[in-house]
């Protein structure tokens, strides 16, 4: 199914969030780590930026999910989620649902569905933008291969992640097994190198958590406040008495009618609900005054949930039965999206609190929820609950680890109704007057244009001529090691090629020059291949003859970005172990070293040194002693899903290759990837 653009003008924006299961109605949030504020956040922002009269579409990329255990909604390809947007599901990886940890080594995959999609639909976004560290990896090769500018949202991100597990106690190997830490942080500057904008919620999520990344770049980050639907939160109205859900949470209570403290989050170690039933079941004056209401995400049997969810949820029996909370404390089982606005009202209409005690919450969309219904907030200081009290000025901030700090400002809360009243009364109206979408997307938009040319591109580029719009498949080899050390095999696979030259064409990936790599064919006596990606990906050449090979001009233009190779040189010099090759191996866009591991500093170290100078290039390691800083643009994996898009030969009909670290790219996603058995070690 194809989706018409209805409006004659405007931009088309492509939003990527990868993991979570999303779909146009009835989220279910909650349902466990992976499936919260961003997934309804997301939605939200692809309908209010398809609604503005500039946006022409709006399509939002997620994962595909075929899976007994979840709906078959998550299976579909397509889904309308209002007037000209709609949600892709790309395949990526096992066709089953999986936590977000666990996707990255199928993000290439994502990477090239989505490449296969825009092609079918002959478009390209004028802007891209990725939210969490897994879109950001795949948004950041999809802007550089498409050349349109990347716009990134991290929600959470992973140096913060990392600073507040290792605070709780565990170790780093654990939680690099647990959460592939050190991944998702490198491809977080990855992203933040690639970066147009980055949209921060809060001033202390740009100077805080961004500045701890060396390609922190406070000059490309702009804050714009969460944009809320806040149509289904207002006061209480009285109906809310016969719902289910109330009847729900009288099971639980002894007296239902006494203030509530309401707390509604994922069952996520990170939200920090063991903290608020010790401090709850600590308090005897707590205990006299007010319920505790537990909202922590939808559970049949907490035995067959996945591992991080079961263990909350145990521990939060546990400390119920430790503290004997039975008739006070309420922690119901089930509910759906529409039980959310009737609890926040239910709470605000006993004159309770609502309280968010995680230990990190970058964004906050349940506060602005709750403060539109009139409920005053008790939350941690630390991300978006700062910028959420300090516009609406309805609440109180806690550190998330100080018990008697919960304590007193709960019973503060609850305590000091006039303060209470002034509270509900600041959160309706700060919450309509600085959170809504329309505001939202206005500064949005307002913001990108900046950076987009005048003129949005609508249409991929169409291939110019060549034999290559005639053959359905192609074949690359490396040269050395790859290509070398069998004539007799060489000559074989040549002689299968010509025979099948009307429909498969042939080329080379090599970290060698175009003059190096036309050398080694004519010594080997070897045709000259439909193409010539050179200079580790760095060159593309098209021809069959030597004295007429043709560059591809639009790839030299497309990967200079951001490259500064004077100013690249200049800081590698004051590193010891790298001694820079002669000219002949220099190249525009590949700066070439040796490199010498006993002496020279680690490729980490490197990059650091660079991004912190907002420097941007890639290292390759080849054969452990070949250094290679190309665009980050660049690289034959890049290259041959250019030249895939660029002459309409899908990612299944290219085979490719390779022996070496710098082939790693080219091997991965949905090309046809072949290892020899020859391989060097970082491969």
């Amino acid at each position: 199914m194809k989706t018409k653009v209805k409006k004659d003008k405007g931009l088309y924006i492509v939003l990527i969030s990868v993991h979570g299961l999303i779909r146009a109605d009835d989220l279910e949030l909650g349902r466990d780590a992976d499936t919260g504020g961003q997934t309804l956040y997301v939605v939200e922002l692809a309908k209010a930026l398809a609604a503005h009269p500039d946006v022409a579409r709006v399509d939002l990329f997620t994962r595909k999910v075929i899976d007994s255990k979840v709906s078959t909604d998550y299976s579909r390809d397509h889904e309308l989620l209002a007037p000209d947007t709609q949600l892709i599901r790309i395949g990526c990886g096992p066709r089953r649902y999986l936590r977000k940890e666990t996707l990255w080594p199928y993000l290439d995959e994502f990477i090239d569905g989505s490449l296969q999609y825009l092609s079918s639909e002959g478009l390209v976004p004028d802007v891209i933008h990725s939210h969490y560290a897994d879109a950001g990896y795949v948004g950041a090769r999809l802007a550089g291969l498409l050349g349109v500018p990347l716009v990134h949202t991290g929600h959470s991100l992973g140096r913060d992640k990392l600073k507040q597990l290792r605070k709780k106690g565990l170790l780093k190997e654990a939680i690099q097994r647990q959460y592939h830490i050190d991944q998702r942080i490198e491809a977080e500057e990855i992203t933040l190198g690639t970066a147009a904008m980055v949209v921060a919620s809060t001033k202390q999520e740009i100077e805080e958590q961004y500045a701890r990344y060396d390609n922190y770049q406070p000059r490309r980050m702009v804050v714009i406040p969460p944009g809320v639907d806040l149509s289904r939160f207002h006061p209480f109205d009285g109906s809310e008495i016969n719902t289910d859900i109330y009847q729900a949470l009288c099971r639980f209570l002894r007296e239902p009618s006494k203030p509530m403290i309401l707390a509604l989050s994922r069952a996520d170690e990170r939200k920090n609900i063991a903290s608020l039933v010790q401090a709850y079941g600590e308090s005897d004056e707590l205990k006299q005054c007010a319920n505790l209401i537990i909202v922590a995400g939808n559970r049949d049997d907490i035995r067959e949930m996945e591992k991080g969810p079961r263990e909350v949820l145990a521990q939060l029996l546990h400390l119920i039965d430790r503290y004997d909370l039975y008739g006070k404390v309420a922690y119901p089982k089930h509910h759906s999206p529409a039980d959310v606005p009737i609890l926040y009202r239910l709470a605000a209409h006993s004159k309770g609190i609502f309280v968010n005690p995680a230990l990190t919450e970058p964004f906050g969309l349940t506060l602005i929820e709750a403060a539109a219904s009139g409920l005053p907030l008790v939350a941690t200081h630390d991300g978006g609950p700062r910028d959420i009290l300090a516009y609406c000025d309805n609440g109180q901030l806690i550190d998330p680890l100080d018990i008697e700090g919960i304590q007193q400002a709960l019973s503060h809360a609850l305590r000091d109704t006039r303060q209470w009243q002034r509270w509900a009364k600041n959160g309706i109206d700060g919450a309509f007057r600085h959170f809504s979408w329309p505001g939202h997307t206005e500064t949005y938009l307002h913001s990108i244009r900046k950076f987009l040319p005048d003129t949005p591109a609508m249409n991929l580029p169409q291939p110019g001529k060549s034999r290559l719009p005639t053959v359905r498949r192609l074949a690359f080899a490396a040269i050395d090691n790859t290509l070398l050390g069998d004539d007799a095999s060489l000559a074989n696979l040549m002689g299968h090629l010509r025979k099948h030259k009307d429909h498969c064409g042939y080329g080379l990936a090599t970290g060698r020059s175009v003059e190096a790599a036309l050398r080694f064919l004519k010594r080997k006596r070897l045709p000259i291949p439909d193409i010539l990606i050179t200079s580790v990906g760095t060159e593309i050449h098209y021809g069959h003859k030597r004295d007429r090979l043709v560059e591809d001009i639009n790839w030299h233009r497309h990967i200079d970005y951001r490259w500064l190779p004077s100013a690249l040189k200049r800081i590698m010099r004051q590193f010891k172990g790298l001694k820079l090759l002669p000219a002949t191996e220099q190249r525009t866009h590949k700066i070439s070293y040796t490199y010498d591991a006993e002496r020279a500093p680690t490729l980490r170290e490197i990059k650091r040194e660079l991004r912190q100078n907002d420097l941007h290039a890639k290292l390759i390691l080849s054969e452990d002693r070949n250094l290679d800083l190309l665009p980050i643009r660049a690289s034959k994996g890049l290259a041959i899903r250019y030249i895939s898009m660029k002459w309409g030969i899908p990612l299944e009909n290219v085979l490719v290759v390779g022996d070496s670290g710098n082939d790693e790219e080219m091997l991965m996603g949905e090309t046809l990837g072949v290892v020899v058995g020859n391989h060097s070690p970082e491969l």
